[in-house]
Order: structure tokens, then sequence, then C-alpha cells
């Protein structure tokens, strides 16, 4: 999971991108993972669901429980 994630972070981000600094290679970074990756991007592996919408799922599971 971690090689996708990473792969996915290089092509949709990091190698379109030119950082003047490594602190704003880092804000934009996590501003990708948070605002685009964690919330908006489909992942196979959660049945193409967001992380967002998997943990919402398992929240109202739990709490069903």
């Amino acid at each position: 999971m971690a090689e996708s994630f990473f792969a996915a972070l290089k092509n949709e981000r990091v190698h379109r991108t030119a950082y003047p600094t490594r602190a704003h290679a880092r804000a934009d970074i996590a501003r990708y993972i948070e605002f685009w990756y964690n919330r908006n991007r489909l992942h196979s592996g959660l049945n193409y669901c967001t992380p967002q919408e998997a943990l919402e799922s398992w929240t109202k599971s739990q709490d069903a429980a």
C-alpha cells in the first residue's frame, strides 16, 4: 500500500511541480494529502471509496454495534 501511495504522490503531484524551497514542498504535499488524496481520490483497496467515506462507514458500523 505504501508503494502505491508514494507512486500516486509522485505521479500526481511531485513530478508536476517545481518547488522553490523544501518548506514549500512540504506544505504543498501536506495539502495534497489532506485535501485531495484523503478526501477526493477514489481508492481501489477501499472498494472505490475515498478514505473519508471509508472512515465514515466504519464509524457508523461501530456505532450500530
